[in-house]
């Protein structure tokens, strides 16, 4: 199943079309996105007994036409994390040290935007880091690495935005507050369960700017894996229903690069992951 906030209201998508939820079902879901990745469990039953009609106009490939209406698939999560060096070759290219335990800081709410929304650029050293995203779909403590995909109501595609300058400008450096700009956390197009993933561990991720590839790697090259991830924040953090989790990015972020390389005004920075689709992030 694919949820996407459509408007603000949720619409479950697909390859041959989609409806909204708060229409098909009588009212009894009602429309909140963040409601529906709560209740996602109850959806696919009634979908299964309901087998509700579904509309060409929205289709995935309809909706990814206009990814302007679309907002962020979770609105509203009580505690955005996010996982620092978590792929070998990005951890090389900046010349940091491997970490032994995950490295977590986090993004402020504040940050999430859609799947199109525009990046107003507030400094000439914006990076980029293209993330699979995990929204959080049954939380707790303690959850143990065995059971934690099974607490994950599915991935979507997400930018962890960064302003180089402002994150080194004190020591240790400014992680959170520099990669909360407004629309520093787009994410989307739309939250996709697992069950849709051949293999929802290994999937390739890529960051385009125009038609040059900047990142391109594969989500098994993580250091620590997803539900490593969720053990390792739920023994300190209680997980809530719509917390993200931003899992880190491959090598070919600007900051790596010699000359450092950064966003300028007209780009438009596309971002895909394979099964989850694509975002569009221009900046201005």
């Amino acid at each position: 199943m694919r949820i996407a906030n459509l408007d603000g209201t949720a619409v479950i998508t697909s390859v041959g079309g989609g409806f909204r939820l708060a229409e098909a079902d009588g009212g009894s879901f009602g429309g909140d996105p963040d409601d529906a990745v709560a209740r996602i469990p109850e959806i696919e039953a009634w979908m299964a007994r309901a087998r509700p009609t579904l509309d060409p106009a929205l289709s995935m490939g309809a909706l990814e036409s206009q990814l302007l209406r679309l907002g962020p698939p979770v609105t509203r999560p009580r505690q955005i994390f996010a996982i620092g060096l978590n792929y070998r070759s990005h951890a090389d290219e900046t010349g940091m040290q491997v970490p032994d335990h995950p490295m977590i800081f986090t993004k402020f709410p504040s940050a999430l935007a859609g799947p199109g929304a525009s990046v107003v650029l507030p400094a000439d050293t914006v990076d980029w880091e293209v993330e699979l995203v995990a929204v959080i779909g049954r939380g707790g403590r303690d959850i143990a690495r065995s059971d934690a995909l099974a607490c994950v109501a599915g991935f979507c595609v997400g930018q962890d935005l960064s302003e180089r300058t402002l994150q080194m400008a004190n020591s240790p450096a400014q992680f959170s507050l520099a990669k909360s700009h407004a629309a520093f956390a787009p994410i989307g197009p739309w939250l996709t369960t697992l069950d849709e993933l051949p293999d929802p561990l290994d999937l390739s991720i890529e960051c385009r700017l125009g038609s040059e590839t900047l990142q391109s790697a594969r989500t098994s090259q993580m250091i620590f894996d997803v539900s490593y991830q969720i053990s390792y924040l739920s023994a300190v953090c209680e997980l809530y229903v719509g917390d993200l989790v931003f899992t880190g990015t491959p090598d070919g972020v600007g900051f790596g690069r010699t000359p450092p390389r950064y966003l300028a005004a007209g780009d438009v920075l596309i971002s895909v992951i394979e099964g989850l689709g694509t975002l569009r992030t221009p900046c201005v």
